[in-house]
């Protein structure tokens, strides 16, 4: 191969590398799990770059990020923690935005525990159940401002059986070693279909709003894949793929 050739395969690969191919590093909610998933995948598939994430509760992160961690996305369980991050300096003005509205539901494995009213919590035969810590997960914090208005947490606080995130809450759930648990719809439905077991889809009257945003961190400014993504999120597929796991828009 003679020298000239060999510059010009080699300015190619240069270009190549410098269009695609790129890294961003997402901190997301731990009740987006399931669609995160698919989202990263799609994107990897579409755009070349590569979304490298870890999964957990909102005040963790919120944490990490004033303590320097390398995210440069998050995908937030709320509004607060991501318009606090930008009023720090900590995230980019004007890049946040809404991605979904999350549900909370309560549910168990087996058939018939929960009732499609909720009466189950106020009868109370059960030994345990299981919620997120509220003091770190907005879906944790929504649970006990269910039962604080249905009238039944002091009763109730005994049984609890606190998960660090949602995730957390819904293993716990799921495995049997809580009888029930309030979890995100989004970890039990999918493409219009319930999780086996039993379920009560709490009425949003009952707690605040679940609004999740997303926004580019200052550490994802001059990163062309962390801007991609948050654009990507935005897009016809990546909103399919949230309505199929039971989010609003």
């Amino acid at each position: 191969m003679n020298a000239l050739k060999f510059l010009g395969l080699f300015a190619c690969a240069l270009i190549s590398g410098l269009s695609f191919g790129a890294e961003v590093n997402v901190a997301v909610a731990a009740n987006f799990t399931g669609p995160m998933e698919k989202i990263a995948s799609a994107f990897g598939r579409e755009t070349g770059h590569k979304a490298t994430i870890a999964y957990g509760t909102v005040g963790k992160f919120y944490a990490q990020i004033k303590n320097g961690a390398p995210f440069e996305v998050l995908i937030s369980s709320d509004a607060e923690t991501p318009s606090r991050l930008e009023q720090e300096g900590l995230a980019i003005p004007a890049s946040r935005f809404t991605y979904a509205v999350g549900k909370l539901v309560l549910w168990s494995a087996k058939p018939g525990v929960v009732d499609d009213k909720g009466e189950v919590l106020k009868r109370g035969a059960y030994r345990h159940l299981a919620l997120a810590n509220p003091k770190m997960a907005v879906y944790g914090a929504a649970a006990v401002d269910v039962m604080n208005k249905l009238g039944v947490a002091s009763a109730l606080e005994p049984k609890f059986v606190l998960g660090e995130s949602v995730t957390q809450a819904y293993q716990f759930t799921a495995s049997g070693n809580a009888d029930l648990g309030f979890v995100a719809l989004s970890q039990i439905y999918q493409d219009g279909r319930f999780a086996s077991g039993s379920h009560w889809v709490v009425p949003a009257e009952l707690y605040p709003r679940l609004r999740q945003d997303a926004v580019l961190l200052a550490k994802g400014r001059n990163n062309p894949a962390a801007t991609e993504l948050l654009a990507y999120l935005k897009s016809e597929a990546a909103k399919e793929i949230i309505r199929a796991y039971g989010y609003e828009l």
